[in-house]
């Protein structure tokens, strides 16, 4: 009710001076930074992502009044319109992203998508660098056909756009544990109801880290493991240099409520050394090449024994970053 229409206002507002400032900005800073033009690409995105953050709040908005001022909204065909929606301007912003950051996406078995064809996944991908869930859910939209639900930082409702459309499809913003209150429900529970029904074109898309993968949080992460008894876990974990031990809680909870369900374990690299916003400003343009890699099982592969449960997810963790390794990372 605050965010989205102060959104629309700036963006009404900003566009002349938007036009004006970048073409001064370029013009002065031509000679300072020949051939990387930072400024003017920050400038430049910033003013396309606001604009693109309106347009999605403006259909979101005929949306709901096609459907009876929200009475239909929650209806398979009102469904349908909204991910057909998503990945359309999915792709925009990722044209726009190529040209102006000059950033490509490559998949390693680019059939990826046809090995589980007509059965329902979970897909389970290491988090790191800025934007891959942008880009894993640009990827199941339009390259792999799939309906995403999503497991996402419940911080993202802070931009309007994401918060509107998501609220609208199946997704589940998680509070970090830190900031529940106390006697909330766990996380695991949420995760299960979002897996429940998932049918043939669905996926679920779940970041079993829970954030960006840093020094800090992969030490903390050892050490919470180590406490908790599980030393065996917290050796392989110390192996693991590219990526953090991962949660089991979620993803084994969705697991279990989708039993039907493949799994897909997703690798990438590219953008792993863009942690810090000085990290993001030092590399631009970016000029990166973003490698993505899945490996697919059958629901008879996945373990149901509980015990097992949390050591199977751990070597395909283990897995993921030999090859990230293998790529030089």
């Amino acid at each position: 009710m605050v965010l989205a229409p102060v959104l629309l206002l700036l963006a009404i507002v900003v566009l002349p001076i938007g036009v004006l400032l970048a073409a001064f900005v370029g013009a002065v800073i031509t000679w300072l930074l020949p051939g990387r033009l930072r400024i003017l690409r920050v400038l430049w995105m910033a003013v396309f992502y606001l604009y693109w953050d309106a347009a999605v709040l403006v259909v979101c908005f005929v949306l709901w009044v096609g459907s009876g001022f929200g009475w239909r909204i929650r209806r398979p065909a009102f469904q349908r319109a909204h991910y057909r929606f998503a990945g359309s301007m999915l792709r925009v912003l990722f044209w726009q992203i190529s040209k102006t950051l000059r950033l490509t996406i490559d998949i390693e078995d680019a059939d990826l998508g046809n090995v589980l064809e007509g059965r329902p996944i979970v897909v389970a991908s290491r988090h790191a660098g800025p934007g891959d869930s942008f880009i894993l859910v640009h990827a199941l939209l339009n390259w792999f056909d799939r309906e995403p639900r999503i497991v996402l930082k419940d911080t993202l409702q802070w931009d309007p756009a994401i918060d509107v459309l998501l609220n609208r499809l199946p997704a589940q913003f998680i509070t970090p544990r830190s900031a529940r209150p106390h006697g909330a429900p766990p996380l695991s529970d949420a995760v299960a109801d979002l897996a429940l029904g998932l049918d043939g074109d669905d996926a679920l898309l779940i970041f079993p880290e829970g954030g960006n993968v840093t020094p800090r949080r992969r030490l903390r992460r050892i050490e919470a493991l180590h406490r908790s008894g599980r030393s065996e876990l917290a050796a392989q974990a110390e192996q693991m240099v590219n990526v953090m031990a991962p949660h089991a809680g979620g993803l084994l909870s969705a697991l279990d409520a989708a039993p039907q369900a493949g799994v897909v374990f997703v690798a990438h690299t590219g953008l792993d050394k863009l942690v810090t916003v000085r990290d993001i400003w030092r590399e631009l343009p970016m000029d990166k090449r973003i490698v993505m890699k899945g490996w697919s099982l059958q629901p008879d592969d996945v373990p149901r024994d509980g015990s097992a449960q949390e050591a199977w997810l751990f070597g395909h963790w283990r897995a993921i970053d030999e090859w990230i390794a293998e790529k030089g990372a």
